[in-house]
């Protein structure tokens, strides 16, 4: 399946992104605005270039910063290149982050956490002021899979949930992983409302998902307990596709709204490849398919223009479960040709995916509940990784 060759690629210059507008107070006491949070997603293909040397002390990272104009501490040391605090400051504090692809071995995975978590809570300058709408919390599940998460010195893997301070106090019940996932690849924020469990409106509280997919592949998947080869990793990638709906399905049913955020590893149609869509070997067709069907209902993946048939004509089976779930990048932004994925072996613009997604319930979207998403696709938003960050607006109720 070939793309329109007079397509043009994603541009190499840097586009000015949609911001958010400072947020503001409404004049009539009696009908506030309502309360919106942003939900920002980002591989960022190992945390080590986002923390100060591993071999400083743990405690010097509690040290503010104070940057001259020459880009240098008060000790004259360069500053690190890559920060996630300026990341935040500069998006205007978001309440969450979720971080894929943490590249972390569990032995270290208590120092490099308490590391994460000091360097977020450093000011980065003289009128940077860490208060409770300025501070974040961390939480990370790494792999536990002693059979299939062992390559890189175990460092596989691994996501992040970093969350605002003041959010967590008003409206985070628990942040948890979940059962099924050995491979540290989920992990669940669950909301409450400021003032209890439900909303004077009606709305349901929120369940934000991090996820890491699976990205299918011919390699062998071990059981996790025996060590026994069950497939290849193609099939774990379908399982995983039938848990994680199953899991979002089971948060609706107990009375949540989903947001899954994260890196699917899945090119959902000819929209989301350039230049063109992986479909070679064909397992990839199959993997497109079956999350297509999980995941959306028919309006959305004509919408999207979403692959769904396998090889020669044959319909994938994927059971009668759906989540019929909104691509809200699609939804919002239509056709555009907007990716996530810009691996940094070949020049920016001329290979790139769409492969990080921000889905959210259907009841979410159809009460307009969903505000606005935006894909952060420049060279300088991708920073060290090979992913770009991506980010969507939503209402608590």
């Amino acid at each position: 399946m070939k793309r329109d060759a007079s397509l043009s690629p994603p541009p190499i210059k840097r586009r000015r992104q949609e911001q958010p507008p400072p947020r503001t107070t409404s004049s009539d006491a009696d009908t506030p605005p309502p309360r919106t949070i942003r939900i920002f997603a980002w591989n960022i293909n190992g945390i080590q270039p986002f923390i100060p040397a591993s071999a400083a002390p743990i405690t010097s990272y509690f040290k503010p910063i104070r940057q001259s104009e020459a880009g240098t501490t008060d000790t004259g040391h360069a500053l690190p290149h890559n920060s996630l605090r300026a990341f935040l400051s500069r998006h205007n504090w978001p309440e969450v982050l979720f971080l894929q692809e943490l590249k972390i071995s569990p032995a270290s995975g208590d120092r490099i956490s308490a590391a994460l978590l000091a360097t977020l809570n450093a000011p980065l300058g003289p009128g940077d002021d860490v208060t409770p709408e300025r501070s974040y919390t961390v939480d990370m599940v790494l792999p536990r899979d002693r059979f299939n998460a062992k390559g890189f010195q175990g460092k596989l893997y691994g996501v992040g949930t970093i969350l605002r301070t003041d959010f967590v106090r008003r409206y985070v019940t628990r942040v948890r992983d979940v059962d099924w996932d050995l491979e540290g690849r989920v992990s669940v924020v669950e909301t409450r409302f400021g003032d209890g469990t439900t909303s004077q409106d009606g709305a349901r509280p929120l369940a934000l998902i991090n996820v890491y997919a699976v990205n299918g592949t011919s390699a062998p998947y071990k059981n996790p307990e025996t060590g026994r080869v069950e497939g290849t990793r193609h099939d774990h990638k379908l399982a995983f596709h039938s848990r994680l709906r199953d899991e979002a399905l089971a948060m609706e049913a107990r009375g949540f709204d989903v947001v899954i955020a994260g890196d699917l590893n899945v090119a959902r149609g000819l929209l989301d490849g350039h230049p063109d869509l992986r479909t070679y070997p064909a397992q990839h067709c199959r993997n497109r398919a079956d999350f297509n069907a999980k995941f959306f209902g028919k309006e959305d993946n004509e919408r999207a223009q979403a692959y769904l048939e396998a090889p020669q004509g044959k319909q994938d089976e994927a059971g009668d479960r759906c989540l019929d779930g909104v691509d809200v990048f699609r939804a919002l932004h239509g056709s555009e040709r907007r990716y996530t994925y810009h691996g940094r072996t070949k020049q920016w613009g001329t290979s790139a995916d769409r492969v990080d997604l921000i889905i959210t319930s259907r009841r979410l979207w159809e009460e307009g509940r969903v505000r606005r998403t935006d894909i952060l696709d420049t060279p300088q938003e991708r920073g060290p990784s090979d992913h770009v960050p991506l980010w969507v607006e939503v209402t608590l109720g």
